[in-house]
């Protein structure tokens, strides 16, 4: 199986708990929840998920132990793609190859789904009855810093702050390493609490190290796409970046530098786990992302 089957089969795996953590008997509701699995259960890599159970099952944990986590990082992962694609944000008008939320259900429940579907992955974090409480606990605190002020959301307001000023190198990096970096490392380190390794330990500090840079050459590598990629197989515009006035890597290397910049940051991520049996699926997972064409 390759490392692109192997994503694939894992996506499918997460797909049913997923849209079963989404099912609500209270008709009405029923509006709201047809938003969130609407952005929940499009079709994606679940890199994210993939990350928390790939984690788990290197340290010798199991998927039940993670499951519910990779649930939660995928619901937090796709609200912040809810409220990223609005007109007060990017003003996106496709993600993934389909017309993005507010589009379809207009601005007003399109925010409170991307509100709705972060709440529902820390609930779901927290309330992980196949870990220890302690555990659950160790997850959930993980996903607050790293999405909040500190984290994902620090990152999205330094990036509408660049639009009035153009950002240095160093703040384009600490934007990146909150905006995108944020919830893989979170992904990875609720893998790491999935198998019994907490916070502090060696093995949650050389995951966040493969995480972060692995997020940051995710981010590049987007930036790339961005002018080389087509509409049909990206799923969304391109060329956006330039037309918004977005700093971006490109905006200080060139495509080769660029690319170069990614497999250093992707050789780096690869070194933080070199000494870890079983550690294989994931060097794959880094090569296949520094390669990716969507």
């Amino acid at each position: 199986m390759t490392i692109e089957e192997y994503i694939i089969a894992t996506a499918e795996k997460v797909d049913q708990p997923l849209k079963d953590g989404l099912a609500v008997t209270d008709a009405a509701l029923e509006t709201l929840y047809d938003s969130m699995r609407y952005s929940a259960l499009s079709p994606g890599k679940r890199i994210r998920p993939f990350l928390v159970l790939e984690f788990c099952r290197m340290f010798g944990g199991n998927d039940a132990a993670a499951m519910d986590f990779a649930c939660a990082i995928e619901y937090i992962h796709s609200s912040s793609l809810v409220h990223d694609d609005m007109p007060c944000m990017d003003n996106d008008d496709y993600r993934r190859g389909r017309l993005t939320n507010h589009k379809v259900y207009g601005e007003d429940i399109a925010l409170l789904c991307g509100d709705a579907l972060m709440t529902r992955g820390y609930e779901m974090a927290s309330l992980n009855d196949k870990v220890p409480p302690e555990a659950a606990l160790a997850a959930t605190r993980v996903l607050l810093r790293e999405v909040g002020a500190f984290g994902m959301m620090g990152g999205q307001c330094i990036d509408l702050m660049a639009e009035r000023e153009r950002p240095t190198f160093d703040q384009l990096l600490k934007m990146h390493d909150k905006k995108t970096g944020a919830l893989m490392r979170a992904s990875a380190l609720m893998g790491c609490i999935a198998a019994g390794k907490m916070p502090g330990s060696d093995e949650c500090k050389n995951a966040a190290e493969y995480a972060t840079k692995i997020g940051l050459a995710f981010q590049i590598l987007d930036d790339i796409l961005d002018v080389t990629g087509d509409v049909a197989t990206l799923g969304k515009m391109t060329h956006t970046d330039a037309a918004e006035g977005k700093t971006t890597f490109l905006s200080f290397m060139d495509i080769d530098g660029a690319r170069k910049y990614a497999s250093d940051l992707t050789d780096e991520a690869v070194g933080a786990i070199a000494g870890y049996k079983n550690n294989e699926i994931l060097t794959e997972l880094a090569r296949f992302l520094l390669c990716r064409t969507k």
